[in-house]
């Protein structure tokens, strides 16, 4: 494979490692940089290979501004039996990106064309600057000084790794100044974001059933806690055919964690709007606030081309494992859903993902369909009674037995004989025994 517009070989890590970085910053398409591969693209690999890697941070963090923090991936790559280093760069919002020790110059700005890092004209140089944005995350004062990080910093050991004395200038949580910014508030154990999750009863907004608020707290924490509940939500169905008993889920897990994580990391939290998660009886909607930067266009987005909003909460997600590689969310989420999931509006992304409930694909292609509480063979009629159980546990397959019995208005131990009677009949099975769900059985006529 041949160098193109958006890969750069290297066969050594060397002195022009930040010129082609710059490159790929400015470039609106990003790009990867690999070292151990000649011009000619035959393969030779790199002899110190952890050494290199973290070489190459640590140049990349000190020699580049604005920071390009947040916008790169190292990773390691076997090719034809040798390790080779792969560097992806995202494109970045604070253009031009230069490098630092020569100043914001014709000398020291670059950007792609074609297969070569070119230096700009200061007239683009002018351009860029003038549209450069002004009021992201880390240059915008935090609304309270008085902030503590233990949540974050539990994340971080749960992840092997230790936030020391110096944490908040390394995760870039300070402005200029050295006042807490944006990003840091948002980290911070107590601040006035909150993120909810809302269900509702049909297919609009106006029978809300269900309004949980996930805020006020570290935004990692947050997101975990939004991740634990639509995986809740997520109601597992068991199809059992002759010999084998299938299992699918209302939505792809893969896709939902990547939608719920790309909706918080990109969000434009500065006009103070999160994102919001809407289960509704058909779909799953989850909207950010903000829309896509202007270099980039929807081919672009739908090819997984990078240009995060917020580099700095992406690199905490990334350091907590949360986020694996630059620009790999959306090619998820296009591998269970179609494009037409996406939305995209002036001041808002919007996906909606539908419900696969009761349907299931056989291996040939055809499909198959199951009942809720229905009378297909295999599984016995229900009370009406029964039938109102079942509905409630579809609705809410984590609920409690005191939860169905005060939705109810009957005594908890006929709630139990009631459940009894729906696991007998095989349209219910326990997942997780206290702290699980439960999951609906569907069986194929």
């Amino acid at each position: 494979m041949s160098e193109t517009n958006r890969i750069e070989y290297k066969l050594k890590l060397t002195d022009g490692l930040e010129k082609e970085v710059v490159a790929f910053l400015n470039y609106r398409e990003g790009g990867a940089i690999y070292i151990g591969i000649d011009k000619k693209g035959d393969v030779f690999g790199v002899d110190d290979l952890d050494s290199d890697m973290l070489k190459i941070k640590d140049r990349l963090r000190h020699n580049i501004s604005s920071s390009a923090m947040g916008l790169f991936d190292i990773t390691q790559e076997n090719q034809k039996g040798k390790d080779v280093i792969k560097i992806t760069v995202a494109s970045g919002s604070e253009k031009p990106y230069y490098i630092k020790k020569y100043g914001m110059s014709e000398k020291c700005c670059y950007m792609r064309s074609g297969t070569a890092a070119e230096p700009m004209t200061q007239s683009i140089i002018d351009t860029l600057y003038s549209r450069r944005v002004r009021n992201s995350l880390h240059k915008l004062p935090a609304k309270r000084q008085d902030l503590s990080f233990n949540q974050l910093k539990i994340y971080y050991e749960g992840s092997g790794l230790e936030l020391n004395d110096q944490f908040a200038k390394n995760l870039e949580l300070l402005t200029e100044e050295g006042k807490y910014n944006a990003v840091a508030y948002l980290m911070s154990d107590n601040n006035g974001t909150s993120i909810k999750v809302a269900k509702y009863n049909g297919t609009d907004r106006i029978d809300l059933i269900e309004n949980e608020e996930y805020g006020h707290e570290s935004l990692v924490k947050s997101t975990k806690r939004v991740l634990d509940k639509l995986d809740l939500e997520n109601t597992t169905f068991a199809q059992i055919t002759g010999k084998a008993r299938n299992t699918r889920r209302l939505w792809n897990h893969v896709a939902v964690r990547e939608a719920v994580i790309n909706a918080i990391v990109h969000n434009d939290f500065t006009n103070g709007i999160p994102p919001k998660f809407e289960i509704f009886s058909d779909r799953l909607e989850i909207t950010s606030t903000g829309k896509l930067i202007d270099d980039i266009e929807k081919e672009d987005f739908f090819k997984g081309i990078s240009a995060p909003k917020n580099p700095e909460l992406m690199r905490i997600f990334r350091d907590l494992d949360l986020v694996e590689h630059l620009g790999s969310g959306i090619p998820r989420i296009l591998k269970a859903y179609n494009r037409d999931c996406f939305i995209f509006m002036n001041n808002f992304i919007s996906m909606s993902f539908p419900k696969s409930e009761g349907s299931f694909v056989k291996d040939g292609g055809g499909q198959t369909s199951g009942q809720m509480g229905g009378q297909t063979g295999g599984q016995k009629p229900l009370t009406k009674r029964q039938q109102d159980v079942l509905t409630i546990i579809k609705e809410t397959p984590s609920i409690s037995r005191r939860e169905l019995s005060e939705e109810l208005g009957i005594n908890q131990s006929a709630i139990q004989k009631h459940i009894d009677a729906l696991k007998e009949k095989n349209h219910i099975t326990r997942v997780g025994g206290s702290q699980g769900y439960w999951e609906i059985v569907i069986v194929e006529n």
